[in-house]
């Protein structure tokens, strides 16, 4: 039997039922550690995150990074060839490297070039105009101690287990102008790289892209060069180098190499094999692999892991789950191993379909996030994927926005993760036809694979791909710190039911399923109250919570 007679609504202006007028704040749960305000941003954070009109005024076209790693010494020196185009005549562009680095000359062709320093900003000037349209190459000599800092490390001098170098990179926080100089900044990508790496003869180095080969220098080291086909983040440029040893297969016409320590490779053997059935399950939703042409590579590092494009990096000590745990506490993740499969989706989204300011990092982390029950879907199914994914709501804390102010570098609650993920999982109920959400994430991909956006570019495709005005949902979730609350007045004299959303967005309108888990009925409910008829008691009326990641408020 149906439990619901025909929605009655109140009307505009209509009052609050009795007893629901001023309604209170759900509490959470229980109590939990605050995640804390933002940090403060400093003068460094705005030069880098600004787009001002010395990087407004030109285009990167190509790095080329030819550097020489000492173990002994833990320096690092060389030059990185950066190769832009003009959009507007200057004599004047920035550039960024670390403090900690000594610049040892800037050269455009063999005139050395005047530079300021500021924060991180290294800003040269010409002699002599640079014209709109006309493409420029300059010669950034460098060297120095490279920083040892943040999550990952930064740039470490480190030993393997048998006391060997084992050297690597991980800036994504801290920026990659830690170790190299460029425009270290996200909205404009190089359209392909090369990077040349010099290291003691007895050490390898893995870096993005493919590699073109190695020479022996002759004076005890030889270098290493790598070809990058496709644009690039900054933070994206990874050294890996150690006494790695290699094994791989292939998918098709996609290489998938896999690099572990000498005293690793059987436990690497083993546990790398679920890459395959990765690559399987993302080319499924999304289409092929984004980097073909330079394969797919998987890099056993000391930390976590990282998504170096390309070149992911890997440290989750060869288990199930992460770090040894169960992700998400609900059974599902000690399935698969998260670092193999976060990390590796963001060859998709992080690394082709790139953010252009960090403000909107979501674009990254939120999708990634997500992909991961999309994983979880291919291999155990749906019910499986909707456990998984509800298992991340005792992450979330809601006490910021996703999205950070723009231009100051920065950085994004680590809600962007899980309440991203929970977001575009609500999507999906919103459209509520997985023949047209399969196709929708299939070609929103396709449609800014190799480009950096931001979240009005999802918007505006969700919109005009779905025919709905999804933007007071998109900024519900990502603009203000609460989600959705649904609130619920029942009268039990009229057996009725009151309903209406508590936001902060105006003219939210979101759709949600309601009543009994076998028998849900679709309302949509607006900020003003409505009310319809039900069989069902407060404890008796269920809201979908496992398919809309909101709040529910019963009066």
């Amino acid at each position: 039997m149906p439990a619901f007679a025909a929605v009655q609504p109140l009307g505009q202006n209509a009052a609050p039922p009795t007893g629901a007028a001023a309604p209170a704040p759900m509490p959470p749960a229980k109590p939990r550690k605050s995640e804390g305000p933002a940090a403060p941003v400093t003068r460094a954070d705005i030069l880098r995150g600004m787009y001002g009109p010395y990087r407004a005024n030109n285009d990167l076209i190509g790095y080329h990074l030819d550097i020489r790693v000492d173990p002994d010494k833990e320096t690092i020196s060389g030059k990185n060839t950066i190769t832009f185009r003009m959009l507007s005549d200057g004599n004047r562009i920035q550039l960024d490297l670390h403090q900690a680095l000594n610049i040892d000359k800037i050269l455009l062709g063999t005139t050395e070039l005047k530079y300021e320093r500021d924060s991180g900003a290294v800003f040269i000037d010409f002699p002599e105009t640079l014209h709109q349209g006309a493409t420029y190459s300059i010669d950034f000599y460098y060297s120095g101690h490279p920083l040892k800092t943040g999550r990952f490390g930064g740039f470490v001098f480190d030993k393997d287990p048998t006391g060997k170098p084992w050297i690597y990179t991980s800036c994504e926080d801290e920026g990659a102008s830690l170790w190299w100089p460029n425009k270290d900044q996200w909205r404009d990508e190089v359209e392909n790289m090369e990077i040349s790496v010099a290291i003691p003869n007895n050490l390898v180095d893995i870096s993005n892209g493919r590699l073109l080969g190695h020479k022996d220098l002759g004076d005890g080291y030889t270098r290493w060069d790598w070809l990058v086909h496709y644009p690039i983040n900054n933070y994206d440029v990874a050294l890996n180098i150690g006494n790695y040893q290699h094994f791989g297969e292939r998918i098709g016409g996609l290489t998938l190499d896999f690099y572990a320590l000498t005293g690793d490779v059987d436990k690497a053997q083993k546990q790398f094999a679920q890459a395959g059935e990765m690559i399987n399950a993302f080319q499924h939703y999304f289409g092929p692999y984004p980097f073909i042409e330079d394969g797919y590579k998987l890099i056993e590092v000391p930390y976590a892991g990282m998504e170096h494009q390309s070149a992911v990096a890997y440290g989750n000590h060869f288990e199930n789950g992460y770090l040894g745990k169960d992700w998400t506490g609900v059974g599902i993740s000690p399935k698969f191993d998260f670092i193999i499969i976060h990390e590796s989706g963001h060859e998709w989204f992080g690394n082709a379909v790139s953010a252009a300011d960090r403000s909107d990092m979501w674009i990254h982390e939120g999708w990634t996030t997500y992909l991961e029950a999309l994983y979880v879907e291919y291999r155990w199914g749906h019910d499986d994927a909707i456990r998984y994914i509800n298992g991340m709501k005792p992450k979330i804390f809601n006490e910021r926005p996703i999205i950070t102010e723009r231009g100051v570098n920065g950085n994004p609650t680590e809600d962007q993760y899980f309440k991203g993920a929970l977001m575009l999982n609500t999507l999906r109920s919103v459209i509520n036809n997985d023949d047209k959400w399969w196709p929708l994430l299939y070609n929103f991909f396709q449609e800014f694979k190799y480009h950096n956006i931001m979240t009005e570019d999802v918007m505006t495709y969700f919109n005009h791909e779905t025919g709905m005005n999804l933007t007071p949902i998109f900024n519900q979730y990502l603009r203000h710190a609460d989600i959705p609350t649904l609130e619920l007045f029942f009268d039990p004299l009229q057996g009725t039911v009151s309903y209406k959303w508590r936001v902060d967005e105006p003219d939210f309108a979101m759709p949600i399923l309601v009543g009994e888990k076998d028998h849900w009925q679709r309302i949509t409910p607006t900020e003003q109250w409505q009310t319809m008829k039900t069989s069902l008691t407060k404890d008796q009326f269920d809201v979908a919570t496992d398919l809309f990641y909101v709040n529910v408020a019963k009066y």
